[in-house]
């Protein structure tokens, strides 16, 4: 039975330091794999895969500054913000190259790093990746989704404005429509987990810049591709087969680009916790091939 560690990466932000939690699991060539932005947001998403390639390496598991147990600061949530963060956690914990799994939202920062610090990286997978926030996908134009981040920011409004979009109906509905494929996972237990997600201190400032755009890593699907396919380290793509139209149209569009190699799997957006299994006998693989094969965390 392997064992999960809890640790904290103490990352400094414009003169000031903001405790990161993470966990690793197995021992030997580092993965580290990073959950998508949501309002619901946490390394546990990302634990099913983790503890299905913990035999073969280390696993780390990590929750972006502002959501899950990370610390939550009223910050101005930005890419730079959490493109530097993602930067020296990499920097600071691994000894070697390391493989990212990056689901949904932060497809875009692991090739982006890979790209400014392409020796950090050995490889990475993208599990059901996206570029764009959900008010953006939606239509709603810039100005107005800017005036909705800043409204949730607000002490009282703001604070019920979020309240009233993660009620346990809300949280089921969106689940339900885009996240899990399969409603019958929806259990009341898994819900409640969800919410309590929601309801930590300052929990509202980052997922409400990644929901209104704040956090979309490019401009354009022309940016996203471009830097897809110039990545200068192997990249397999997870694409989920139950994906909501839009997102179903950008993931093809990525999976159309030659030398990217990538499969369709059961899942939605949801999927790397949803069908964590399928996942894992997926990319290992891939992870087997590109992995250099020793311990890869600084002790």
């Amino acid at each position: 039975m392997t064992v999960k560690t809890k640790h904290q990466f103490s990352f400094e932000w414009q003169q000031n330091r903001y405790a990161i939690a993470y966990d690793t699991v197995g021992q030997g060539k580092p993965v580290l794999l990073l959950p998508a932005f949501s309002t619901v947001s946490s390394r546990g998403e990302m634990q099913g895969i983790a503890e299905r390639i913990a035999h073969r390496y280390q696993a780390v598991t990590l929750d972006w500054l502002g959501f899950g147990e990370s610390e939550r600061p009223a910050l101005d949530y930005q890419p730079a913000l959490l493109q530097q963060m993602l930067q020296a956690f990499v920097q600071q914990t691994f000894s070697e190259p390391v493989a990212i799994i990056a689901a949904g939202h932060t497809a875009g920062y692991a090739l982006q790093l890979a790209q400014q610090q392409p020796q950090t990286c050995s490889c990475i997978i993208l599990v059901a990746p996206t570029w764009r926030g959900p008010l953006p996908t939606m239509g709603v134009p810039k100005p107005l989704a800017t005036a909705v981040r800043q409204l949730v920011r607000f002490p009282v409004i703001g604070q019920g404005l979020y309240q009233a979009n993660t009620t346990k109906g809300f949280l089921r509905l969106m689940y339900g429509r885009h996240v899990y494929a399969d409603k019958s996972h929806l259990t009341p237990e898994f819900i409640e987990q969800k919410q309590q997600i929601t309801r930590q201190s300052g929990a509202r400032f980052a997922p409400a810049a990644f929901v209104t755009g704040g956090l979309d890593p490019v401009r354009d699907r022309q940016e996203f591709l471009a830097l897809l396919q110039s990545s200068l380290v192997p990249v397999q793509l997870i694409l989920a087969e139950q994906a909501p139209p839009y997102s179903k149209q950008e993931m093809t569009a990525m999976a159309a680009i030659p030398e990217i190699q990538s499969l369709t799997l059961p899942g939605t957006l949801g999927m790397s916790e949803e069908y964590a299994a399928e996942v894992a006998e997926s990319i290992l693989p891939f992870l087997d091939t590109n992995i250099p094969h020793n311990s890869g965390v600084r002790s």
